[in-house]
């Protein structure tokens, strides 16, 4: 039974909390991708691994539940006791659990992956869709929160971008056959200095795989927020945690061009102002973000890997290739440019609007999804959800 009051936001202390364990969480499972990366001996479900991996989701899974919980012994039933931004990753604690038991049964029966079939494991894609809605309980709980305004300052999104951040470290993993941030400098500039061998082929390709997933969340934001400065910084810091764990830190000059990239991104962020409403900034931020970024991964490889590559139109052509495929995400988030909704005074109706009634109240227990991110609830619909959840 569900007693209909409307739901509330938790503090931006629990939010934080909640991200915090959600770092938790995902350092676990950074700590067993190492594990299967670099410990071909492993034969068993029961490790000191999985061990920081389970224990991070009963962690940031008691959090949450917890918050449900206190609302239900104030009186709240059914959906009304769960806070906003809170029910996807409450429905996924159950989830992620059965998938856990699976994954238990499928390894006992099957034995431990330790190569690319790791990645394609029913149970391991089962645990990271519902670690997903897990962690980024942050996100949709801040996306709305009416106290966020369009220029939230770093304190206050720093929930929203540690959740996000560590969902992008997760598809990072998934995608690890085309992941360009676990290249070694040496290896980059010996791709690019040779045609026949493939290796060209596939470091462009883990570029271009590499460039989206690092860029796209970023874009997420901008349409909802003025990204305070560092922001970006902090994103691509802990994106590149998941690929160095896997290589056990043997590319950090990799690594540190990628950060800097982020570094860039926010300096472009300050200088154009990119936002919902200015699609011409946007854009140019797009494209200009992946130019810098993959720029620097060249530079940085060529500095410390031996030199330039061989071939100058790869060296040269590839952070192109990234500036424009930015471009086109850019030009795809935003396809128009977002006109704020009006403003409207508290307790006024819009002419043609009609009437609240007693099942519709108005006020700060209405404005979720209304008055604080009308234009950009709407891009976040593909996204992560702009659930009132």
């Amino acid at each position: 039974m569900d007693t209909g009051e409307p739901r509330t936001w938790v503090s931006p202390r629990t939010d934080l909390v909640t991200a915090l364990l959600g770092v938790w969480f995902g350092i676990g499972l950074m700590i067993d991708a190492w594990a299967h990366t670099n410990l071909s001996e492993l034969e068993t479900f029961f490790t000191p691994w999985h061990a920081a991996f389970y224990s991070g989701f009963a962690a940031v899974s008691a959090w949450i539940i917890w918050q449900a919980w206190r609302n239900v012994r104030a009186g709240r039933q059914g959906v009304a006791a769960v806070p906003r931004g809170y029910l996807a990753g409450l429905v996924a604690i159950p989830a992620f659990a059965a998938f856990g038991f699976a994954d238990m049964m499928w390894h006992t029966l099957l034995g431990i992956e330790t190569t690319v079939d790791i990645l394609f494991s029913p149970s391991h894609l089962g645990l990271i869709t519902t670690m997903l809605l897990i962690i980024t309980t942050p996100l949709r709980s801040v996306w709305n929160a009416p106290d966020v305004g369009p220029r939230p300052s770093l304190g206050r999104l720093l929930p929203a971008l540690v959740g996000l951040a560590f969902a992008t470290t997760l598809v990072s993993l998934f995608l690890s056959y085309g992941d360009a941030m676990q290249w070694r400098p040496a290896r980059v500039v010996e791709a690019f200095s040779v045609l026949d061998d493939g290796g060209a082929e596939r470091l462009a390709t883990a570029m271009v795989i590499s460039n989206v997933v690092l860029l796209a969340p970023v874009l997420l934001l901008l349409r909802r927020w003025e990204l305070p400065f560092g922001g970006v910084t902090l994103m691509y810091a802990i994106a590149t945690l998941m690929s160095g764990a896997q290589t056990g830190f043997r590319n950090v000059p990799v690594l540190l061009a990628v950060v800097a990239g982020g570094l860039v991104s926010d300096l472009l962020i300050r200088w154009l102002r990119p936002s919902g409403a200015r699609r011409s900034a946007y854009w140019a931020f797009a494209g200009l973000s992946g130019l810098a970024t993959w720029s620097l991964y060249i530079g940085v490889a060529s500095a410390t890997g031996g030199g330039l590559p061989a071939v100058p139109e790869l060296w040269t052509g590839a952070p192109i290739v990234a500036g424009l495929i930015g471009l086109v995400l850019g030009a795809l988030f935003l396809p128009n440019p977002m006109v704020p909704a009006e403003v409207v005074p508290s307790g006024v109706v819009p002419s043609g609007a009609a009437e609240p009634t007693a099942a519709e109240p108005t006020g700060a227990g209405a404005t979720g999804a209304g008055a604080t991110g009308a234009g950009p609830g709407a891009a976040a619909g593909a996204g992560a959800g702009v659930e009132k959840a």
